[in-house]
């Protein structure tokens, strides 16, 4: 009995220190830089958590009970696949980026700037927010003069669209949990193969590896949305849209690194591809 705590607790605290890894921590964050809630951000870390959880528990049990041998090209194109959608979300956030700061000059010729009947209309640009959706575009308020109603916004949008789903905001980190958790499954049940013999125990310690791979991403999570609340408080939206962006050129910088290192270096389109599980 001792033996198997041992094994579970080694499983939850390796789990936890998974989550750190530079991937998962980048992957991460272009998704929670753009959240100002710290309850949201953890349960952002809770479903790409969950997403990886099953994947290591789906694919780590089938190698484990069934002896499943990867080979080495599916090895490196399931590793690929981290490096693919690294670049997909980096994108996402810098063209969300160039997205904002083309926003003003393009409405600004949708706000009336001649002389009303009150006096001359006052246009200028701040970040405003209509409820959870926060942004910035020319407007008057002399009388107030806005280029679109408060419903008119992509949140609300979306919220008309797919509310019925009621957790579509969290699929992207679940996705994303899932893509990591494809990648790095092989190597964590050939890793518990060869230090537990037992079928049984050896499934259970991927469930408790994935536990505490949930807990450790909400931890970072909610780290890194209290972090940007306390260095962006004060500030202008601006601050929030230049850590997007940065978050995406990382994002973009390390994926294509990965990339590189499955496709050349480890041979993933040569005639000899090289895999390690690790």
């Amino acid at each position: 009995m001792i033996t198997f705590l041992s094994i579970i607790a080694l499983g939850f605290f390796l789990g936890m220190r998974h989550a750190t890894d530079p991937d998962h921590v980048i992957a991460v964050s272009t998704i929670v830089s753009r959240q100002r809630s710290i309850g949201r951000s953890a349960m952002i870390g809770a479903f790409w958590g969950v997403g990886h959880t099953l994947t290591i528990l789906l694919v780590g049990a089938a190698i484990i009970l069934f002896n499943l041998v990867i080979p080495p090209r599916l090895g490196l194109t399931m590793e690929l696949s981290v490096g693919v959608m690294l670049i997909v979300l980096g994108l996402m956030n810098v063209v969300s980026f160039f997205r904002s700061q083309a926003e003003p000059a393009a409405q600004a010729n949708a706000v009336p700037a001649a002389q009303s009947y009150e006096g001359p209309a006052v246009t200028h640009s701040h970040a405003h927010s209509h409820g959870d959706y926060i942004h910035s575009h020319a407007h008057g308020h002399s009388p107030e003069q806005h280029p679109h109603r408060p419903d008119q916004t992509p949140l609300s949008y979306l919220d008309r669209t797919f509310g019925r789903l009621g957790l579509y905001q969290y699929i992207r980190p679940l996705v994303v949990g899932i893509v990591h958790g494809l990648a790095g499954s092989a190597a964590v049940a050939l890793l518990v193969l060869t230090t537990i013999r037992d079928a049984r125990w050896a499934v259970a310690y991927l469930l408790v590896f994935g536990i505490g791979t949930i807990a450790g991403m909400m931890l970072i999570t909610m780290s890194l949305a209290s972090t940007i609340r306390v260095i962006g408080r004060g500030r202008s939206h601006r601050f929030a849209q230049a850590l997007a962006m940065a978050s995406g050129l990382l994002s973009i910088s390390f994926g294509l690194f990965v990339a590189y290192q499955i496709c050349f270096v480890n041979g993933l389109f040569g005639g000899h591809p090289s895999w390690t599980p690790r």
